[in-house]
């Protein structure tokens, strides 16, 4: 279709930084296809679909904005589907797809144009991540865009090539080029959401609390890792001059370590959570803490 085995995709430094609150509207057949640009399996898109670890979607789709330079929130999932699986992940609402009333690919489009018309007439959001490739969506994003949202693309590696793509495929590149940015599935996403679903730690192992201490900072670490460096850069410089850290972080902590612990934190862990971020913020080891 549409892949082209090309180098991976790296942030444009000159992309300006974004943020605030982001909702994603993922078809799940064009997902499907999208994974398997990245894979080296023989499966089908269908039997891919099965497989998907939906718990670490939100996740892995903040650390691919974060990639194209999008600081955002992603709030909320809406997932269209033909085949809903046995997954009920937080934070992300099923839209199961009619198919006795058309083609699966008009069923899908016919859903997702009436919500993004609806979230953008109401103003739901600041942003909206999309996925899908049907370019009839073209002028539902064009709406969207005349409401003040920021519409971004979810796409493969050959977006990152235009101007082949004109000739290739004219009717994607139109849909791409409506866009305000075209957003590239990164590796570490594929990885994430092929994976087999975990299942959830024992209610009794996740309330110990050198375990859950433990847990936090394997979160707060995964966390550092994947922010890139002119983002670290900004973070500290944020919180040398005050003594909390920001509310987006904050709210994109809470959530990780909710869906690491599978419920949740208590008043007394959100408070080591956020001294933990701080500590790895600002470089302060436990060595250099006062006892």
């Amino acid at each position: 279709m549409k892949n082209e085995n090309r180098a991976p995709h790296t942030r444009k430094d000159n992309a300006q930084t974004r943020s605030g609150r982001c909702i994603a509207l993922i078809d799940s057949n064009y997902m499907a296809w999208l994974l398997k640009q990245s894979t080296d399996t023989d499966a089908d898109a269908e039997s891919e679909a099965e497989i998907y670890n939906r718990q670490a979607l939100i996740p892995t789709l903040v650390q691919t904005l974060k990639q194209a330079g999008l600081a955002l929130d992603v709030q909320r999932v809406y997932w269209y589907t033909d085949n809903p699986d046995s997954q009920f992940p937080q934070d992300q609402i099923v839209r199961v797809l009619d198919v006795t009333s058309g083609e699966p690919s008009e069923v899908a489009f016919s859903a997702m144009s009436a919500d993004i018309a609806r979230l953008s007439e109401r103003k739901a959001c600041e942003h909206l991540l999309i996925a899908s490739d049907d370019d009839r969506l073209t002028a539902s994003i064009d709406e969207a865009q005349l409401h003040g949202l920021n519409v971004y693309l979810l796409a493969d590696e050959s977006a990152r090539h235009m101007d082949q793509l004109i000739n290739e495929d004219p009717a994607w590149c139109r849909l791409l080029a409506q866009a305000d940015r075209r957003v590239l599935l990164i590796p570490q996403a594929t990885r994430e959401l092929t994976a087999q679903p975990r299942a959830a730690a024992a209610p009794a192992a996740t309330h110990d609390p050198e375990l859950v201490r433990t847990k936090l900072q394997e979160v707060v670490d995964g966390w550092w890792n994947d922010e890139p460096e002119d983002l670290r850069e900004d973070l500290r410089d944020e919180l040398r001059g005050s003594h909390g850290i920001p509310q987006e972080v904050d709210r994109h902590m809470l959530l990780r370590v909710r869906r690491a612990l599978d419920r949740p934190l208590s008043f007394p862990e959100k408070k080591i959570l956020r001294e933990m971020v701080r500590n790895k913020v600002l470089g302060v080891t436990e060595e250099s803490l006062p006892a």
